[in-house]
């Protein structure tokens, strides 16, 4: 799963300017378990309409301090 996480976040860094593709449902799952997904990025919704770009266990107060807000 760690080289599948890798290879999301670089589509994520090398498409981040295409605004049709929302990486923020990323999500991936083994091979022989696709019915069980792991979301790689938190959902929560920034000001702006931008997702949070932190990874999905952070703690919930990080969300504000990537937007800039307080």
């Amino acid at each position: 799963m760690d080289d599948a996480r890798a290879l999301a976040e670089a589509l994520r860094d090398s498409l981040r300017n295409v605004s049709a593709i929302d990486f923020g449902e990323t999500t991936l799952s083994e091979e022989d378990r696709q019915f069980v997904r792991t979301r790689v990025w938190c959902d929560r919704r920034l000001p702006g309409g931008a997702r949070c770009p932190l990874p999905t266990d952070h703690p919930g107060e990080l969300c504000a301090a990537s937007s800039g807000s307080p």
